[in-house]
């Protein structure tokens, strides 16, 4: 009797602490709005744009930053924190990336392979508040349409001749990633290609690699190339509905609690074997979002890196037009 009145006291605070952040003209939710605690922490809304918050799961929490592509960003205090909030939406122009190619023109398919590993200590581990960029230059004056990404998953086998055997090494898991294409400036990903908004779901089931269709998306590589990026929003439910959960750990010590970032499966596979270092990470929570290029001397501390581990290797497949 303890356990149930212990599961409905819970609901009861999870239900009060419901968040919606909507579209303030069409009033319909924003989904996928990243909310920051502004001290390195945060989470993110669901695909109806509800996210839970209270002072009992973040008793230390006193502002909170939303933000979402396409809108204005909104700062607003956890102090009698309304049930709806409304981002304004901005009227930002995207790059002139897409151009008017006709559907009955000539074109060739091509494929950049991914780089698959199951070592899970050759894989990055993922947390909400890092997302991962990787660069693909424009290898031809031939306009040149995106079609998929294939994103290399670790499935943590220890022996890699059991890699395609259904066998318990394999855990379980579902979980939703967001997805972004960036243009480049300075070597660096800068304005976003669209604001359409791109997540899936990724199980074991789905193998090694997870193919993700964007054909319909019409993104064409800009003459410096692009950037393709990846970033957890957190586990989900069987139908795919993103779970309300704290999203780090917290840690007594004597300095007081420490706030660790929580590991989401499944990891993702980093690789020797590119010769340029061409992947970028920014803390998406800290340090003003600042892209930095994963490499030594650049703040990071991995293992990865002592491994000369640099890169994580998507793959990508396009259309190469022919010349009229």
């Amino acid at each position: 009797m303890s356990k149930v009145l212990f599961l409905f006291l819970l609901l009861c605070n999870i239900c009060v602490a419901q968040i919606t952040v909507s579209d303030s003209i069409t009033k319909y939710p924003v989904s996928y709005a990243t909310v920051s605690f502004g001290n390195g922490n945060g989470l993110f809304a669901d695909d109806e744009g509800q996210f839970y918050f209270s002072k009992k799961l973040y008793p230390d929490i006193d502002s909170l930053f939303i933000s979402a592509l396409g809108y204005k960003d909104l700062n607003v205090a956890t102090a009698n924190l309304p049930k709806q909030l409304y981002l304004q939406p901005q009227a930002d122009e995207l790059d002139e990336v897409v151009v008017g190619v006709k559907r009955d023109r000539k074109y060739n398919t091509e494929e950049i392979k991914p780089y698959l590993d199951d070592d899970y200590y050759s894989s990055w581990l993922p947390t909400i508040e890092s997302e991962i960029a990787v660069y693909f230059p424009k290898e031809s004056s031939n306009d040149q349409k995106l079609t998929s990404v294939l994103f290399p998953i670790a499935l943590e086998s220890k022996d890699w001749k059991k890699r395609k055997r259904k066998n318990a090494e394999k855990k379980e898991f579902s979980t939703l990633f967001k997805v972004k294409f960036y243009n480049t400036e300075n070597g660096l990903p800068s304005k976003t290609l669209t604001y359409k908004t791109i997540v899936f779901r990724a199980t074991e089931k789905d193998g090694d690699v997870y193919e993700l269709n964007v054909e319909d998306n019409n993104i064409y590589i800009p003459k410096g190339g692009f950037f393709v990026s990846l970033q957890v929003l957190g586990y989900t439910d069987k139908a795919g509905k993103l779970l309300p959960n704290k999203k780090y750990k917290e840690i007594k010590s004597k300095n007081g609690v420490v706030k660790i970032p929580t590991n989401f499966r499944p990891l993702l596979p980093f690789t020797d074997e590119i010769e340029t270092k061409k992947t970028f990470v920014k803390r998406v929570f800290i340090n003003g979002n600042n892209w930095v290029k994963f490499d030594t001397g650049n703040g990071f501390k991995s293992s990865l890196l002592d491994k000369g581990l640099y890169n994580y290797g998507i793959g990508i497949k396009y259309k190469i037009y022919k010349d009229d």
